[in-house]
């Protein structure tokens, strides 16, 4: 087997593509979706950071860490955009951003 025949047969077996075409496809969509879930993650520390100011600021005035009629309005702006997936990623998202409770 040649060098370009086993990397190319070893690129099929690693995207679970039946050509070498696909294979190729696949290996260029998982690299934007690295770089998306790598965007994804910075802005979502940049939230709990922003997040830690407004709790630091809330409580420092005298009130509450957390507000909850402001997470509700979180949680129907997820479900709005996304769906009952939506709900479930943004209780994931607030609970990531309240610290510990």
């Amino acid at each position: 087997m040649s060098t370009s025949t086993s990397t190319a047969t070893a690129g099929t077996e690693k995207t679970g593509a039946r050509s070498v075409e696909a294979a190729a496809l696949i290996t260029g969509a998982r690299e934007r979706i690295d770089a998306l879930d790598d965007r994804i993650i910075g802005l979502i520390q940049e939230r709990m950071a922003v997040s830690t100011t407004i709790q630091e600021a809330r409580t420092a005035s005298g009130g509450r860490r957390v507000n909850l009629s402001r997470e509700l309005e979180v949680l129907g702006h997820y479900s709005g955009a996304l769906g009952k997936a939506g709900t479930g990623l943004a209780m994931t998202v607030l609970e990531l951003c309240r610290g510990r409770i």
